[in-house]
């Protein structure tokens, strides 16, 4: 009766034990994420006020995309990126007289800003 009575009681306590360490996994890896800035906001965070001021709306009216890297993209972004592609974030209604709309490259890990440029007319 003894023996199994301390059975029942290490097996709660390593069930508990179980959940406590799944609880414990789950927060952390949701902290990382939610810490995580969206994409667009990475892009609009490293806008001069000039071009800020472009975007009627908010930053979310934008246009995120995977994309390869081209010619286009490469005279715009770090030199020393060695990647295949990048994240394109095209800012809606920031074309002017001179220029398409304006577009903010970021590396895959999406926080890095690699370069800015313009969106063919």
């Amino acid at each position: 009766m003894k023996k199994s009575v301390k059975w029942l009681i290490l097996g709660t306590l390593g069930i508990i034990l179980i959940f406590m360490i799944i609880g414990i996994v789950s927060f952390y890896s949701a902290s990382l994420n939610h810490n995580q800035s969206p994409i667009e906001m990475v892009a609009f965070n490293s806008l001069t006020d000039e071009e800020r001021a472009l975007i009627p709306v908010s930053p979310k009216d934008s246009i995120v995309k995977r994309v390869p890297i081209n010619d286009h993209i490469e005279k715009s972004i770090d030199k020393s990126y060695r990647k295949d592609e990048v994240y394109s974030v095209t800012f809606n209604n920031t074309e002017t007289n001179s220029s398409g709309n304006l577009v903010v490259f970021i590396d895959l890990d999406r926080q890095t800003v690699l370069g800015k440029g313009a969106a063919n007319k």
